[in-house]
């Protein structure tokens, strides 16, 4: 089961109409924290979109600064997957970011709900 945060859905249509996915699946609702949990994360009081990446072959991510930090747990970046060609799956932003880094964007606070899926 993965354990994370969910965007809300006021929040994803302003971010999607702020942040224009550029390829056909659009993917925009979660931030992950584990895909092994069992229980619901602790909520979050501060998350703000500050960069964006694209590995222009179809994956797309912006990474978010979650309680004052990009890095997750695992020592990877905070990310939405934002947008994927078709073959493309979301587990490959964490290599796009890796591989590409990211460009700064205008700050986005983002809502988040603890969730499990």
């Amino acid at each position: 089961m993965t354990t994370g945060w969910k965007l809300t859905g006021e929040c994803r249509e302003a971010l999607l109409a702020a942040h224009p996915p550029r390829y056909e699946r659009v993917v925009a609702d979660h931030v992950t924290l584990s895909i092994s949990g069992t229980q619901l994360p602790a909520e979050v009081h501060v998350a703000t979109i500050i960069g964006r990446t694209d590995d222009g072959s179809g994956v797309e991510a912006l990474v978010v600064v979650i309680e004052g930090s990009t890095i997750r747990p695992d020592g990877k970046t905070w990310h939405i997957t934002w947008s994927l060609a078709e073959g493309r799956s979301a587990r490959e932003s964490n290599d796009a970011i890796a591989k590409f880094g990211w460009q700064n964007v205008s700050a986005s606070n983002v809502q988040l709900m603890a969730a499990l899926w």
